[in-house]
């Protein structure tokens, strides 16, 4: 299953309320933290680096904030989880701990390799305003027993 980080999690939710206001109008990061009841800590350092990178730009002041750099269509997911993140995608087999225990005997390391290569090349292909403006009710999928 896909895991998403609540620092991921905080960056998509601004990017998303950003892109429904009007070009040019400036959202800060306490905006973001009312309107959603997230912490602000976190909040405020996700808007500086995504500031930091060139997705948001900042304007200072009492009257400041940020404003959206590029539209929705321009930033994959994956770009937002490599800014936020600070990362690159791992190998399934592999994460902050290291390599699995069992890689050297397991015998799906070459598939679980093909569907992680194949979901990261998704990822990588789907913008944000294809993941976070289509606003539909997600279909309920049907558990066979």
């Amino acid at each position: 299953m896909l895991r998403i980080t609540k620092k991921v999690e905080y960056a998509l939710m601004a990017l998303k309320f950003m892109a429904k206001k009007s070009d040019g109008a400036l959202t800060s990061a306490r905006e973001i933290c009312e309107e959603f009841h997230i912490p602000f800590d976190t909040t405020a350092k996700v808007l500086q680096t995504m500031n930091n990178q060139g997705l948001l730009t900042s304007v200072k002041g009492l009257k400041g904030g940020y404003v959206l750099e590029k539209k929705l269509e321009e930033i994959s997911y994956m770009d937002v989880v490599k800014i936020v993140e600070g990362v690159e995608a791992d190998s399934f087999c592999q994460n902050h701990k290291g390599i699995c225990d069992l890689y050297k005997s397991c015998n799906i390391v070459s598939p679980i390799d093909n569907l992680n290569r194949k979901v990261q090349d998704y990822l990588s292909q789907l913008n944000l305003g294809e993941l976070l403006m289509n606003d539909s009710a997600p279909e309920v999928m049907e558990v066979h027993k």
